[in-house]
């Protein structure tokens, strides 16, 4: 009888030990997956909430050609990176210039060849990309 009774207070220990080493990994858990920020609606009280500024709107009016070439353009149209014609190379425009202006708008909107698509500026509207190529092309036959 009495070893019935240290077998069961050993169980009971061993169980209440259990339990606690259990409740340490869920709350372990309940750390690992709680989440890292709240949503906050504008409009809506969110007691707490840090917010961030909003984004920078765009400017008022686009930029010139030359500024958006410079901005954009000129590592690659400045140096023939990657076969980019260079600004003041007219054989380098040869053929180009033939296909009109429309099409070269076209290839420097949505990229040719090793150039991105907008010349890797995703945030610039089509009107600046089409000053830039209206810029390049008047510096080719000036």
């Amino acid at each position: 009888m009495k070893t019935v009774k240290i077998l069961a207070a050993v169980l009971l220990g061993i169980s209440l030990s259990a339990g606690v080493a259990l409740a340490a990994v869920e709350d372990q858990i309940r750390a690992r997956i709680q989440p890292v920020g709240e949503v906050c609606v504008e409009g809506e009280e969110c007691e707490g909430v840090q917010t961030a500024a909003a984004p920078a709107s765009a400017p008022a009016e686009p930029r010139g050609g030359e500024e958006v070439y410079a901005a954009v353009c000129q590592a690659c149209h400045n140096t023939g990176a990657a076969g980019a014609p260079k600004i003041t190379a007219a054989s380098d425009w040869e053929g180009r210039l033939d296909k009109g202006m429309e099409t070269l708008v076209d290839h420097a909107i949505n990229g040719i060849g090793a150039m991105p698509a907008k010349g890797g500026c995703a945030n610039c509207p089509d009107e600046e990309i089409r000053s830039a190529v209206e810029y390049m092309v008047s510096e080719v036959e000036g």
